[in-house]
């Protein structure tokens, strides 16, 4: 069976490689999803990469998956630290989670430090820059295979 796996980014997440290049680099998203998609094609997975800059549209995606996809893996930007209704969605989904994060949300400002979504995750992934997307895909795929 070919394990689906969604990949959802959140608000700024689309100016990667424009904005703060010393805090993100100079990867694009666009980047990224073509080599998350490379990977999960070698390795039998069907991803669906997402990004939006509303809230309500992560949400709706978030619902959308809970009964199609085997593991969700999100960077919900700043909506990490305020959003209680990504919070509540994420909690319907009985799929693993695994938050990620590019820079290490604990060396930056302290607001930072508090995640809405790291109670709900199995896993959290920050600070490996942007090939924490590929990090993060591998680990779903190896959750998964258990």
């Amino acid at each position: 069976m070919m394990k689906k796996i969604i990949i959802l980014n959140g608000p700024n997440l689309n100016l990667l490689g424009e904005r703060e290049k010393e805090k993100y680099g100079v990867v694009s998203l666009e980047s990224i999803e073509t080599n998350c998609k490379e990977f999960a094609k070698k390795n039998g997975i069907n991803l669906t990469f997402f990004q939006s800059n509303l809230e309500g549209e992560i949400v709706d995606e978030i619902q959308k998956s809970r009964n199609d996809h085997h593991g969700l893996i999100i960077n919900a930007g700043g909506y990490t630290h305020t959003s209680v209704a990504i919070h509540d969605a994420l909690k319907i989904l009985k799929i693993p989670i695994f938050e990620l994060h590019i820079t290490n949300i604990y060396n930056r400002e302290d607001f930072r430090h508090k995640s809405l979504i790291s109670k709900i995750a199995k896993a959290v992934l920050c600070g490996f820059g942007t090939d924490g997307y590929l990090m993060a895909l591998k680990a779903m795929n190896d959750f998964l295979k258990k």
